[in-house]
C-alpha cells in the first residue's frame, strides 16, 4: 500500500478501532479527549498537516511529518549531558530518559532504550534493506530507526532526529 493510501485509509482503521469495544491503554486514557459521543479523540492525529506547518519548523515538520533525517552531527542534542527527558517536538510526549542515552558516533542523539508505550515500530522498506522505523506514539511523529548495534543491556540503538526531540531538563 502506497504512504497517500494508507494516510486515506488511516481515519477509517481508527474509526473501526473506536468503536470495536476494545480497551484503553492508561496512555491512551490519559492522551486522548472525549469527543460529543464520548468515542476517544485523539487530538494530535486529528491534526491537518496546515495545523503542524504552524506548530513545526520547516526541518521539524520535514522530519516528524514527511519522515525525513536530519543531516547527522546537526543537533545541540549530541552534546546535551545534563540528567531529564527528551520529549517528541511535535506532541511534547515524553520518548526518552538521559540514562538510556550514550556518544554512538552517529552523528544522531542515541539511545538504548525508549519510555515504556512512547513509542510504536514498523518496518521501513525506503533503502535496500529492511530497517525498523519507530513513530511518537501519541502524534504518530516520525522520530528515528532502532539498530541491533548498541550498548548493553539491549544491545539496541535507537538513532533519533534531535529536531524530532525537545529536551526537558530534571528538577534539581
Amino acid at each position: 500500500m502506497s504512504r497517500r493510501g494508507f494516510l486515506i485509509a488511516l481515519p477509517a482503521g481508527i474509526g473501526i478501532a473506536a468503536c470495536s469495544g476494545g480497551s484503553t491503554s492508561a496512555l491512551e486514557a490519559d492522551e486522548q479527549g472525549a469527543s460529543s459521543n464520548s468515542t476517544p479523540v485523539n487530538k494530535w492525529r486529528a491534526m491537518s498537516e496546515d495545523d503542524w506547518r504552524e506548530r513545526l519548523s520547516d526541518e521539524a515538520f520535514r522530519v516528524l511529518r514527511k519522515e525525513g533525517t536530519e543531516r547527522a552531527f546537526t543537533s545541540p542534542l549530541n552534546e546535551e549531558k545534563r540528567e531529564g527527558l527528551y520529549h517528541c517536538a511535535g506532541c511534547d510526549l515524553p520518548l526518552f530518559s538521559s540514562e538510556t542515552k550514550y556518544e554512538s558516533g552517529t552523528g544522531w542523539p542515541s539511545f538504548w532504550k525508549p519510555l515504556k508505550d512512547a513509542v510504536d515500530t514498523k518496518p521501513d522498506h525506503k533503502l535496500f534493506v529492511t530497517r525498523t522505523e519507530y513513530h511518537c506514539r501519541r502524534c504518530g511523529g516520525h522520530q528515528g530507526h532502532v539498530f541491533d548495534d548498541g550498548p548493553k543491556p539491549t544491545g539496541q540503538r535507537w538513532c533519533n532526529n534531535g529536531v524530532a526531540l525537545t529536551f526537558r531538563p530534571a528538577k534539581s
